[in-house]
């Protein structure tokens, strides 16, 4: 069974002067870089560990060197990490050593000279399109929750977006005319994604019948409303579309990831340019794109094993 953390953080001693102002740099950089919350938070968890590990070698940021992250991601493996873990770990203590040589503590970056393990290569869950349509006509519409569930899904898999992105969504986000909906990506970067029309006839369904019987606050800026009339948390989409998975009888477990991952692919299936998909999915890099061109590859070999006389 994989492990979560590395140790108990509760017997562990305060930060030492050096590495509290080690780690006080990375937060301050990773703010100003625009970083995500979550990522923010992971990476300093990370870091903390790494530098409570240090300090009982009584070593201080600058006495690090490749060979003890090497000894470090060696631990890590031994106490059962999972290897995407491990990567993290190793990228967080890159950021931070980089971000300590830009202010010239360090006059190196030790952690570049050390390898992340190599992680398991799993495709993306894609969901038919038979499945989508069972998923989202099992919801019956006729409660304001239900016209709510029915927008969120519409829209996830109508736009590819995030469950962080989802839940962000403010109504003035909304340009229902223009058809198209603003969302706040990773790293606080907006891009516009178009809205289809199944989406749109489900929020506009939502904006006259679901969203006013919830709203409790006139001032609550937000489009997915709770039924308490608060902000939609991402536990709320995944707990909501688990429901209506179950009750849709979808085999396996279908997070809020998967309709991504399915509009992603549908797209290219039906012939969508790869960098298009990437502007769609707000992705910085090409290559985080390019996964979906290993999910049509391995559909299209699954069709020659099926169907060809010499497969």
């Amino acid at each position: 069974m994989k492990k979560s953390a590395t140790a108990n953080e509760d017997t562990k001693p305060p930060l030492s002067v050096p590495w509290s102002d080690a780690l006080q740099m990375v937060s301050d950089d990773l703010a100003r870089r625009g970083s995500a919350e979550r990522t923010a938070s992971a990476y300093l968890g990370d870091l903390t560990q790494f530098a409570q590990w240090a300090m009982a070698s009584d070593l201080t940021p600058v006495d690090v060197d490749s060979r003890q992250i090497r000894r470090y991601a060696a631990l890590c493996g031994e106490r059962e990490l999972a290897a995407a873990t491990v990567a993290r770990k190793l990228a967080s203590l890159r950021a931070c050593f980089r971000t300590l040589r830009e202010h010239g503590v360090v006059t190196q970056n030790p952690a570049d000279l050390v390898a992340a393990p190599k992680r398991a290569s799993a495709l993306p869950r894609v969901l038919r399109r038979s499945e989508l349509t069972k998923l989202i006509d099992r919801i019956p519409g006729a409660t304001a929750l239900e016209i709510r569930d029915k927008a969120l899904i519409e829209l996830a898999y109508g736009s590819g977006l995030r469950a962080e992105e989802l839940i962000d969504v403010n109504v003035e986000s909304v340009e229902l005319d223009a058809e198209q909906i603003r969302v706040e990506g990773k790293g606080s970067k907006s891009r516009f994604v178009p809205i289809g029309e199944y989406s749109r006839r489900a929020l506009i369904a939502y904006l006259e019948r679901g969203r006013p019987a919830l709203l409790s606050d006139p001032e609550q800026a937000a489009l997915f409303l709770s039924k308490s009339g608060n902000r939609l948390q991402s536990s709320d989409v995944r707990r909501r579309l688990r429901l209506w998975a179950r009750a849709a009888d979808l085999p396996g477990r279908i997070y809020p990831h998967a309709l991504r991952h399915s509009f992603a692919t549908h797209l290219l299936d039906g012939g969508a340019d790869l960098r298009a998909i990437q502007e769609l999915l707000g992705h910085e890099h090409l290559s985080s794109t390019q996964i979906y061109t290993k999910v049509e590859s391995a559909r299209l070999r699954a069709a020659y094993s099926a169907s060809h006389p010499r497969a």
